[in-house]
């Protein structure tokens, strides 16, 4: 396991109000740092150390550890930072079914936990819990914005996802508001990079269209060998995608795809163009959606700490429910069940100055609420 011990300097984030607590805070950031999924774990982790890092914040320890995308591993991680580095807030997790094998037991301990990304549906509804915020989105989310935009255009979509709850969750989302045929519905492996049987499947479908959800390494293979197929049928999908650390290995594959999310680079508030600037020039490349759920994570935890010791469980509960710190997504709030509540957007892949990004050409979304909020119990 990689292990890395961070310290920031102790002062406010950017727009957080109120006197910073004094108190020591230790976070243990569990994410993924090799293999496949590398990059968007790193992605998290530099998002988050940029805020703690513009805040001057030297009273938040964070411990960081690699999972490896291994569920069995990160529940030891998990187990070592409570019971061993004694760590108040835990963090970091990408993937759904490391979430899913982690976050129950972390709270039920009384520890918080902060995800920076996955949103795995039971979370969000029947096993939802006070200690336990979702930063980023429900899982669901960004597929049921591309469901309402592939109403627009499409009747017959071929929908796929790896098989693990964060793709479960994928395909229900969409088919809860796309209202036209599936020409087939399909799901491969964790981990999978060679997509031929499944680009067989969709040339013979007779769909218009192909929605997928394939994050990290697996959506940059899919993209490529789909490209090199010829099968010209129209592409799209969550914004997991055709994210901004994926675009440049894709390559023009890639270009002109429409897909879904919850924040790009150019959303127009001094937040985000400040982070946009600052991720730039700290790390030399544009920043990800997944730096930016990790930047907002941070100072999320920055703008509790400024108004409640960690150690009351209670006032801090609070404090982070309030969610009063500058968003880069710009309006920020949590549901009953402390998922957000949020405007999600359709992006189409660009080249800018050279290079592959994206750009915000719609809004699928206003101030959107998970379809899981109803079966949690909290108020």
């Amino acid at each position: 396991m990689k292990k890395l011990i961070a310290a920031s300097l102790v002062a406010l984030s950017l727009g957080v109000s109120g006197l910073a607590s004094a108190e020591p805070i230790k976070v243990g950031m569990i994410t993924t740092l090799s293999g496949g999924g590398a990059g968007l774990g790193i992605d998290v982790r530099d998002g988050f150390m940029l805020a703690l890092k513009k805040a001057g914040n030297s009273e938040i320890e964070v411990v960081i550890e690699d999972d490896g995308q291994k569920p069995e591993l990160a529940v030891q991680i998990a187990d070592k930072m409570i019971q061993s580095d004694q760590v108040d807030i835990l963090t970091g997790i990408i993937w759904s079914n490391l979430a899913m094998a982690v976050v129950p037991s972390a709270v039920a301990q009384g520890k918080f936990y902060l995800s920076p990304n996955a949103g795995p549906s039971a979370l969000a509804g029947a096993q939802c819990h006070e200690n336990y915020f979702n930063v980023a989105w429900q899982n669901d989310n960004l597929h049921e914005a591309m469901g309402q935009y592939a109403n627009q255009d499409y009747k017959k979509t071929f929908i796929m996802a790896p098989n693990y709850p964060a793709g479960t969750d994928a395909l229900t989302g969409f088919k809860r508001f796309y209202k036209g045929e599936l020409a087939g519905e399909i799901y491969t492996q964790v981990g999978q990079t060679d997509y031929a049987a499944e680009i067989a499947q969709i040339r013979a479908s007779g769909a218009d269209s192909v929605f997928f959800f394939l994050p990290g390494g697996m959506g940059i293979a899919f993209m490529k060998q789909y490209a090199q197929s010829d099968v010209g049928i129209p592409i799209m999908g969550p914004g997991f995608s055709l994210s901004q650390d994926i675009l440049a290995a894709v390559g023009d594959a890639a270009l002109g795809v429409k897909n879904s999310s919850q924040w790009n680079k150019d959303i127009d508030n001094e937040a985000n163009k400040a982070f946009v600037a600052a991720f730039q020039a700290e790390y030399g490349r544009l920043p990800s959606l997944y730096a930016s759920q990790g930047y907002d994570t941070a100072n999320l935890i920055l703008s509790a700490a400024a108004k409640a010791s960690v150690k009351d469980a209670d006032a801090f509960r609070a404090a982070l429910k309030e969610a009063d710190f500058e968003s880069v997504r710009g309006d920020f709030e949590f549901g009953n069940n402390n998922h957000p509540i949020q405007t999600i957007y359709v992006r189409e892949v660009i080249k800018d100055n050279g290079g592959l990004t994206n750009k915000i050409i719609g809004t699928a979304f206003e101030k959107h609420q998970d379809a899981y909020a109803a079966d949690c119990g909290m108020k």
